[in-house]
C-alpha cells in the first residue's frame, strides 16, 4: 500500500486557485519569527514544537484582531439588532485551521511553515481541543458561530470557560474509563481575558418586600470574569465575539475577622466559589438535578444579562456613558435565543432586572422578555427534560422561585378562562409539576416565557406539537416552528477534507462554500466517469490516511478496500449501538458458517463517549471491545471483517474519520433522535446513509432522493402501535434464528469466556424492557446491510449514489439554518457583503 498524500502535499497539488502571494509567504515568515523570537522564546534552537505552535497561533490571531475591533466599530456606528445565542455548551474543536480556512490564509501558511523547515501537520497537532459540549448541542452552537459571523450578523455566543471540558476517554481493557480534560494547561492562544467587564453574580439569601419595590438581600457575590473568543466568518472580515464566563470569589473577605487559622480557610473557601466553572457535567440526554448545575446554569444567564444590558444602553463604541434608557425598545435591539432549557433561567433573570432594577411593571416586563426570548427545544426523551425542586430554588434563588410563581399564576389564569373547569389540563400545563416533590418544569417555562418555540427537524417539530407539547400548541399555535439543524461546511468539507472540496470546485466553482445549494450542480455530472473517478479516489486516499492512522494508534491491520462502516456519536440506548452490535454478530456467524463465500469485507467502527453515571452505556462499551477481540482474533474471518472502537472521540477525531467513511449508521428508533447533526457531515463528505426514518435522516432522504439512502424499520406511526399493541421482545427472539442464536452468544459468555454471566445485564434489558425496541428493527436492518454489501462491491454505482447524497446536502448548511433563525424569529436580515478589512481604506 503506497503511503497516502498529506493534507499539505494534497493542498500543494491541488489549489493553484486562491495562492498567496511571495509577499505574504514572507510577512508571514516575518512575523513567526517575530512571535517566536519575542512572545515565546529567546532562542530558536531550544524551541519545542508546541513553541511553535503558539508562535503560528500568534501569527494568525495578528490577522484576526484588527478584523475583530474593525467589526465591533461597524456594528456600534450601525447600531443594527444584536442577537444573542446562549448555550452552556460551545464544543468548538480546535481553531486554527478553520481561522486560516475563514482568513484565506491557508496556503500562505502552509508555504511559510514548509520554508521554514517546519511540518503544518504536527504543528495543528499540538492544539486542544476545545471540548466545552457533549455532542450534538454543543456543537451546533459552534456551527451556528461560524454561520452568524458568515452571514453578516451581529452575533455574540454566551456561556461558561470550563477549566475542565468533556472528559478525554481511555479504553482499559475493553473498559471505559474518564480522564480529566485539562485543556487549558499550556494556555489558550485564541481568548482574551476581559476584566474590565467582570459581572457580580448572586446567590442564596432573602427577598424584602418595599412600598418602592423589591429588594433580594444577604446574598452571597461571585464575580463572572469574562473571556472572548473571536469568531470569524468566511472571507468577509467579519469577526463576532463568542464570550465565556469563569467566576472568581470576590477579594472581600475581612482579614481582622479572623485568626491565623480563619485567615488559611477563608482564603480555601474562595477556591469552593469559583467551582462553578470548574467542570462541564458530561450527560448527554440526561438531565442531572444537582445544586452545581443550577448554579451554572444561573451564573451565565446572570452574568449575560447584565452584559446585554450595558451593550443595549450605551450602544457607542468604546463609551460607558448611557445611550438609550427607555428598556422597551429592547425587543427592537436585542434577541435572546436559548439552546434547549439549560439557559432558561434568563426568562425569570430578565423579569427580575426589569421590575426591581428598572421598575418597570409587570406587564410592560413581561411583554418586554417575551417578546425578547426564543427557546429551541433539542429533545423528546422524557429523562432529558429539566424538572428543578422548588426547595432548591428556594434557598438558591428565592426571588426568582416568586416570579416564576407569579408567571404560572397569570399563566394558569389564561388557561382557566381558555377552558373553563378543564383542571387536569391546568396540571399537565402549569410550570410547577405537584406530586411528591415539588418540581419547575423548565420547558414549560420556556414555552410561556418566548415568542417562538422550535424543534431541529421538521419531525421532531411535529412530534412536539402532537404530544410533548400538544397543550401549548393548541393555545399558542403561532409560537411554534421547524428550525432543521444545519452544519458549516467550512469546517465539515474544506477544512477536513480538501481534496473532495477540490474535486467539487474543479466542476461548479468555489461559490458553493457560502452557498451550499450550488451543490444540486453536481446532478448534471452524476453520470459523468471522470468525477465518479476523482470521487472514488478521494475517498479511497482518504481511507488509506485513516488507515495508517489506526495502524499507528491501535496496532491493527486495516484493509484499505473493505467498507469503513462508521458508528459514531454519544453511547446511549436510543441510539441503538447494539443493534449494531447484533449484525456485527451476524455478520461474524455467515462468515463462519460459509468461509468460502466472496464476503464484501467490512472494517466495523464505533465511536462516542458514555457518561460516566450511565452503567447500560458502559456496558456497551465493553460489549463492543470484547466482540472486537474475538472477530479480530478469528483467523478464519481475517481481514474480512474488523471491529474498532474509536477511543475518544472528539470534534479533531470526527474530522479524521468522517472523510473516510463509505457507510455512515444513523439507526435510532424512529422518533428519538431530534436531529442529528453527524448524519449531515457524513453525507456531506461522500458516505452512504443507513437509517432509520428519524430526525433529519427523513429530510435527507428527500433531499437526495429516498432510492438513494438505505433506509430501514419502523417509522413513527409503527412505534406508536407497536406501543399500543405491547412490544415483546421474546416474539421475535423465537421467531429469528439469527436473532436468537446472536443473543445466546452474548447471555453465554460466548464473548465473555473469562466471565460468562458479564452481559446478563444488557440481555436482561433487551428482552424484558428496551424502551427502543431493538429486536423489531433487527430483521429489516440485517437486510437492508445485506444492500449494502451487494451495492458496494459495484464501485460505480456506488459513486453514482454518494453523487446524489452530495448533491442533496445544500439544505444541511447552518447558514441557512442561521438565515431562517434570523428571519423568522429574530427579526434579523443577513447579508454576504463584506466589510473592509483593517488594511483597507475604509
Amino acid at each position: 500500500m503506497s503511503k497516502p498524500l498529506t493534507d499539505q502535499e494534497k493542498r500543494k497539488q491541488i489549489s493553484v486557485r486562491g495562492l498567496a502571494g511571495v509577499e505574504n509567504v514572507s510577512d508571514l515568515k516575518t512575523n513567526f519569527n517575530r512571535h517566536l523570537h519575542f512572545t515565546l522564546v529567546k532562542d530558536r534552537n531550544v524551541a519545542t514544537k508546541r513553541d511553535y505552535y503558539f508562535a503560528l497561533a500568534h501569527t494568525v490571531r495578528d490577522h484576526l484582531v484588527g478584523r475583530w475591533i474593525r467589526t465591533q466599530q461597524h456594528y456600534y456606528e450601525k447600531d443594527p439588532k444584536r442577537v444573542y445565542y446562549l448555550s452552556l455548551e460551545f464544543y468548538m474543536g480546535r481553531t486554527l485551521q478553520n481561522t486560516m480556512v475563514n482568513l484565506a490564509l491557508e496556503n500562505a501558511c502552509d508555504e511559510a511553515i514548509y520554508q521554514l523547515g517546519l511540518d503544518m501537520e504536527e504543528l495543528q497537532d499540538m492544539e486542544e481541543d476545545a471540548g466545552l459540549g457533549n455532542g450534538g448541542l454543543g456543537r451546533l452552537a459552534a456551527c451556528f458561530l461560524d454561520s452568524m459571523a458568515t452571514l453578516g450578523l451581529a452575533a455574540y455566543g454566551y456561556g461558561i470557560r470550563y477549566e475542565f471540558g468533556i472528559f478525554n476517554q481511555k479504553i482499559v481493557k475493553g473498559w471505559q474509563v474518564e480522564e480529566a480534560d485539562d485543556w487549558l494547561r499550556y494556555g489558550n492562544p485564541w481568548e482574551k481575558a476581559r476584566p474590565e467587564y467582570m459581572r457580580p453574580v448572586h446567590f442564596y439569601g432573602r427577598v424584602e418586600h418595599h412600598p418602592d419595590g423589591v429588594k433580594w438581600v444577604d446574598t452571597q457575590v461571585i464575580l463572572a470574569l469574562p473571556y472572548d473568543t473571536p469568531v470569524p466568518g468566511y472571507r468577509n472580515n467579519i469577526v463576532n465575539t463568542m464570550r465565556l464566563w469563569s467566576a472568581k470569589a470576590p477579594c472581600e473577605f475581612h482579614l481582622k475577622d479572623f485568626n491565623v487559622g480563619g485567615y488559611i480557610q477563608a482564603v480555601l473557601d474562595k477556591n469552593l466559589a469559583e467551582n462553578i466553572s470548574r467542570v462541564l457535567y458530561p450527560n448527554d440526554n440526561f438531565f442531572e438535578g444537582k445544586e452545581l448545575r443550577l448554579k451554572q446554569e444561573y451564573f451565565v444567564v446572570a452574568a449575560t444579562l447584565q452584559d446585554i444590558i450595558r451593550r443595549f444602553k450605551a450602544s457607542k463604541f468604546g463609551s460607558i456613558e448611557e445611550v438609550r434608557m427607555d428598556l422597551t425598545t429592547l425587543p427592537d435591539k436585542v434577541a435572546i435565543q436559548l439552546n434547549d432549557t439549560h439557559p432558561a433561567m434568563a426568562i425569570p433573570e430578565l423579569m427580575r432586572i426589569l421590575m426591581d432594577d428598572e421598575k418597570l411593571n409587570w406587564e410592560t416586563a413581561w411583554d418586554i422578555t417575551v417578546r425578547t426570548c426564543a427557546y429551541t427545544n433539542h429533545t423528546v426523551l422524557p429523562e432529558a427534560l429539566e424538572r428543578w425542586p422548588v426547595d432548591l430554588f428556594q434557598n438558591l434563588l428565592p426571588r426568582h422561585l416568586e416570579i416564576i410563581y407569579e408567571i404560572n399564576r397569570r399563566h394558569l389564569e389564561r388557561i382557566s378562562a381558555l377552558y373553563p373547569g378543564d383542571f387536569d389540563r391546568m396540571r399537565r400545563m402549569s410550570l410547577i409539576e405537584e406530586g411528591g416533590q415539588k418540581k419547575i418544569n423548565m420547558a414549560h417555562l420556556c414555552i410561556v416565557g418566548s415568542h417562538a418555540v422550535n424543534g431541529v427537524a421538521q419531525i421532531h417539530s411535529d412530534i412536539i406539537k402532537d404530544t410533548v407539547f400538544k397543550d401549548f400548541y393548541e393555545v399558542d399555535p403561532e409560537k411554534f416552528q421547524n428550525k432543521t439543524n444545519g452544519i458549516t461546511p467550512r469546517r465539515w468539507l474544506v477544512m477536513c477534507n480538501p481534496g473532495l472540496a477540490e474535486v467539487i470546485a474543479e466542476r461548479i466553482g468555489e461559490d458553493y462554500i457560502r452557498d451550499l445549494c450550488q451543490l444540486k450542480k453536481l446532478l448534471k455530472f452524476v453520470d459523468d466517469d471522470a468525477l465518479i473517478r476523482d470521487i472514488a479516489k478521494v475517498k479511497q486516499e482518504n481511507k488509506m490516511k485513516f488507515a495508517a492512522l489506526l495502524e499507528e494508534q491501535y496496532k491493527v491491520k486495516i484493509n484499505p478496500d473493505s467498507m469503513f462502516d462508521v458508528h459514531v456519536k454519544r453511547i446511549h440506548e436510543y441510539k441503538r449501538q447494539l443493534l449494531n452490535c447484533l449484525h456485527i454478530i451476524t455478520l461474524y456467524n455467515r462468515i463462519k458458517k460459509e468461509p468460502n463465500k466472496a464476503w464484501t469485507a467490512r472494517t466495523i467502527m464505533i465511536g462516542g463517549k458514555a457518561a460516566p453515571g450511565y452503567h447500560t452505556a458502559k456496558m456497551i462499551i465493553k460489549l463492543i471491545t470484547a466482540i472486537g477481540e474475538v472477530v479480530n482474533n478469528d483467523s478464519v474471518v481475517g481481514d474480512r471483517l474488523k471491529v474498532i472502537f474509536l477511543e475518544n472521540y472528539k470534534v479533531t477525531l470526527a474530522e479524521k474519520v468522517i472523510p473516510a467513511a463509505d457507510l455512515s449508521e444513523q439507526i435510532s428508533t424512529a422518533g428519538t433522535e431530534a436531529s442529528g447533526t453527524g448524519n449531515m457531515k457524513f453525507m456531506l463528505n461522500g458516505a452512504l446513509t443507513i437509517g432509520t426514518m428519524d430526525g433529519a435522516n427523513v429530510e435527507m432522504a428527500e433531499e437526495a432522493g429516498e432510492e438513494n439512502l438505505f433506509i430501514f424499520g419502523m417509522r413513527v406511526k409503527d412505534v406508536e402501535a407497536l406501543d399500543k399493541k405491547g412490544y415483546d421482545a421474546m416474539e421475535y427472539y423465537n421467531r429469528i434464528p439469527e436473532l436468537k442464536q446472536a443473543m445466546d452468544q452474548i447471555s453465554k459468555g460466548f464473548f465473555s469466556p473469562a466471565e460468562p454471566d458479564q452481559f446478563q445485564d444488557i440481555v436482561k434489558m433487551l428482552m424484558h424492557h428496551d424502551r427502543f425496541k431493538v429486536f423489531a428493527d433487527y430483521e429489516d436492518y440485517i437486510k437492508s446491510q445485506e444492500k449494502v454489501s451487494a451495492l458496494y462491491k459495484n464501485t460505480k454505482e456506488w459513486t453514482k449514489m454518494v453523487i446524489h447524497n452530495i448533491a442533496g446536502c445544500g439544505k444541511f448548511s447552518s447558514d441557512r439554518t442561521i438565515g431562517q433563525y434570523a428571519r423568522e424569529i429574530w427579526g434579523m436580515e443577513p447579508s454576504l457583503e463584506k466589510i473592509a478589512a483593517p488594511d483597507d481604506p475604509r
